[in-house]
C-alpha cells in the first residue's frame, strides 16, 4: 500500500506540526455537534427551532455552535422577517462544499457501523432517479480510489510550523447515544469513532506510515495518557489492531484493519476541502492516481451514474419515523 510517507516529508521534530489540509479541516470539524448542525443544514434546516427540535441541544450550546459556524464562514445569517429580529442560517459556498465529506462519512458508517440493521438513510439521486451510494472517485478518470493506487509528492504548500499548544484539545467524542437523538444517522455513527481531533489525527498519521507509539507522540505532541486512550478506543472499534514486532522487551505497533483502511476515502475528501478553502492555493500534498497516471483530487460520485453528488440533486429515503418537515437542500 502506498502511504503518505511516499512524499519527501519534512523533518519530524516534537515542536513542529507538518502542514496538512486534513489537519486544517479537522480543526473545524473536530466538534461533533458542529458537524451535526451542518448535517441538518444539508437536510434543509434553516431556523433555530428546526435545529433544536432534531438535535435537542441546550439553547446556549446551539447558539454557540451557530455563531462559530457563521464566524468560520460556513453559514451566513439571513433575516427572514422585517417585523421582528428573526433569522435563518444558510450554507455558504464554503459550507456547501463540505457535503462530500458528510457523504464519505455516511458511506463509512453505512458499511461498518450498521450492525446488520436496515440503513437509516437511503440516498436518491434525482439526476438518474436511482437509489445510490456515495463513491470516492478520482477527479481525472472518475474511477473509485483505492489507497494502494495512490502516490504522493510534496506540493507548493509543504512544510511545517511551530506547534501551537494553545490549540491542542483533549476533548473526546460526544456521547454515542446523544449523537443519534431523534435522527439515527450513519454520519453520527462514524463520529462516535472518529469524532474528536486526536482520533482524526492519529488516523492521518497512520496514512503517513506511522505505526509506533513513540512516533505518534513525537509527531503530534500528544500526552501519553491521551494517546493511550485514543489507540485503545480505535482498537476496540476495530479500526486498528495491535501487533507485536519485538520480544524481550515486548514492543508493539498499530496497523489498519480493513475497516480502518476504508477511512481513507473520508481523509482525502477532507484533504481536498482543506486544499481548496484553507491552503491559499498551495496544497501541501499532491495526489497521483496510478491507474490513470494523472494528478487528482477526491470527488464523491453516484454509484449508479458516476455523476458528482450535489446536495440540491439528492433526496433522502427514510427507514424510520421522524419529523420530515425538513426537505433536502
Amino acid at each position: 500500500m502506498s502511504t503518505l510517507q511516499d512524499a519527501d516529508a519534512p523533518p519530524r521534530f516534537p515542536s513542529l506540526d507538518r502542514f496538512c489540509s486534513v489537519g486544517r479541516t479537522v480543526e473545524i470539524l473536530s466538534d461533533a455537534w458542529s458537524f451535526l448542525v451542518l448535517r441538518e443544514c444539508f437536510f434543509g434546516a434553516r431556523r433555530f427551532e428546526q435545529f433544536q427540535s432534531v438535535l435537542k441541544l441546550p439553547r446556549n450550546t446551539l447558539v454557540k455552535r451557530l455563531l462559530k459556524l457563521t464566524e468560520l464562514g460556513l453559514l451566513r445569517k439571513v433575516a427572514y422577517s422585517a417585523s421582528a429580529a428573526r433569522f435563518e442560517y444558510r450554507l455558504t459556498e464554503q459550507g456547501r462544499d463540505l457535503y462530500p465529506t458528510m457523504l464519505a462519512l455516511l458511506k463509512f458508517g453505512d458499511t461498518w457501523q450498521s450492525d446488520g440493521q436496515e440503513l437509516p438513510l437511503r440516498l436518491i439521486h434525482k439526476r438518474c432517479g436511482k437509489h445510490c451510494s456515495p463513491v470516492v472517485a478520482c477527479s481525472a478518470c472518475n474511477q473509485a480510489v483505492d489507497p494502494h493506487d495512490v502516490q504522493y509528492r510534496n506540493g507548493p504548500g509543504a512544510g511545517s510550523q511551530a506547534r501551537q499548544l494553545d490549540r491542542i484539545r483533549s476533548r473526546r467524542a460526544s456521547d454515542p447515544q446523544v449523537l443519534q437523538r431523534l435522527r439515527p444517522c450513519s454520519v453520527a455513527r462514524s463520529l462516535q469513532i472518529i469524532g474528536d481531533r486526536w482520533s482524526f489525527l492519529l488516523i492521518r498519521e497512520m496514512f503517513f506510515g506511522v505505526r509506533r507509539f513513540d512516533e505518534f507522540q513525537a509527531n503530534l505532541g500528544i500526552a501519553s495518557n491521551i494517546l493511550t486512550d485514543r489507540l485503545q478506543r480505535l482498537t476496540e472499534h476495530g479500526v486498528i489492531e495491535k501487533r507485536q514486532y519485538q520480544a524481550r522487551p515486548d514492543r508493539y505497533e498499530y496497523r489498519f484493519t480493513a475497516k480502518g483502511r476504508d477511512l481513507y476515502g473520508s481523509m482525502i475528501v477532507m484533504m481536498h476541502w482543506g486544499d481548496k478553502w484553507l491552503s491559499h492555493g498551495k496544497p501541501p500534498l499532491i495526489l497521483r492516481h496510478r491507474l490513470c497516471q494523472h494528478d487528482f483530487f477526491a470527488r464523491v460520485v453516484c454509484s449508479e451514474c458516476g455523476e458528482e453528488l450535489d446536495p440540491r440533486q439528492v433526496e433522502y429515503g427514510l427507514s424510520y419515523s421522524f419529523d420530515n418537515s425538513c426537505e433536502a437542500a
